[in-house]
């Protein structure tokens, strides 16, 4: 009996052994990929055009925390060439209906991850719903978005570089070099003569130093004495306001026009004179008076010669 006995729990517990070996094993597959096989999971679905390299059993993080991973990952049976991600989630938060399901990068080997960017929404997703999604740049991607403007502006330089270029080797040719050594020729003679006339200034200040001096002091000395007397210069310049105001007030415009109308009457009667009217007139345009009085003064002369020869002649003296 007691043989029996053994015989039939040997198959039993062979039995139990391989069952909890299968046990043991799917558990620890299931640990390896980070799965609770004693926690309730929720699938939810997220379409992408592309992953980036997503596989199977990566994470899934809201806020950096794990809560889930990634599933399956398949072909959209719409035949659209669109990926299918199932994300198996084992937490109890709220997801609201406008969360979106973003493809990152979680290290610096490249390797990916989603990250449940949580939406503002009042309404939560159920089990099986279809999350908004999008998908990070990869490395390459956005190191072509950070170099391509450099490049854009380095092919812009290059471009303005081989511009310039052409534009000097054009300006800069045998005639203009030639025409610009004989500019910086004429600079040299100019800064030389420009040297010379300030070591002439310098002397000419040197040796007139005394002169200009002096003339410092005399205007120190005009300054000083202008100081001095600037109550009566004052006093001038009132003066002057005085005769100018006097000027003013006086009767110049009558005065000027008694000259003017005197100026004529004598403009008038010199034409009077000229034209032979009356007795200088005469005088002056007829001859014959003045012959006349010639002949009067003549005779005249020899009567009081005559006079003083002979005056027995003319005066008779008689004392009885």
């Amino acid at each position: 009996m007691a043989d029996n006995t053994k015989k039939r729990i040997k198959p039993i517990i062979i039995g139990a052994s391989f069952i909890a070996a299968i046990v043991i094993f799917v558990w620890g597959f299931n640990f390896l990929k980070s799965t609770d096989l004693f926690k309730k999971e929720a699938v939810y679905y997220a379409s992408y055009d592309k992953i980036n390299g997503l596989n199977r059993a990566n994470p899934v993080v809201i806020n950096g925390l794990r809560v889930g991973q990634v599933k399956s990952v398949y072909f959209n049976p719409d035949m659209t060439g669109d990926i299918m991600v199932s994300i198996m989630l084992s937490t109890d938060f709220p997801i609201p209906d406008n969360t979106v399901a973003r493809i990152f990068s979680s290290d610096i080997m490249g390797s990916k991850a989603i990250e449940l960017v949580l939406g503002d929404s009042k309404i939560y997703i159920q089990e099986g719903d279809t999350l908004l999604t999008s998908v990070e740049g990869g490395l390459m991607e956005e190191v072509n978005s950070q170099v391509q403007p450099i490049k854009k502006k380095a092919e812009d330089l290059m471009a303005s570089i081989d511009t310039l270029v052409i534009a000097f080797q054009s300006i800069f040719n045998k005639s203009a070099r030639n025409n610009l050594r004989q500019s910086f020729l004429n600079i040299e003679k100019t800064l030389a003569n420009l040297q010379n006339a300030s070591s002439n200034i310098d002397t000419l200040v040197v040796e007139e130093s005394s002169r200009i001096s002096n003339i410092l002091i005399n205007l120190d000395s005009l300054t000083t004495t202008l100081n001095e007397n600037k109550g009566n210069i004052k006093n001038i310049i009132t003066n002057f306001e005085i005769i100018s105001d006097s000027l003013a007030k006086s009767e110049i415009p009558g005065t000027f026009a008694r000259a003017n109308k005197t100026f004529d009457d004598i403009q008038a009667l010199l034409e009077k004179v000229n034209s032979g009217q009356g007795t200088i007139g005469m005088l002056i345009n007829d001859d014959s008076l003045y012959l006349e009085l010639n002949r009067s003064a003549t005779a005249l002369d020899s009567l009081l010669n005559d006079i003083k020869t002979n005056p027995k002649r003319y005066v008779k003296f008689s004392l009885f």
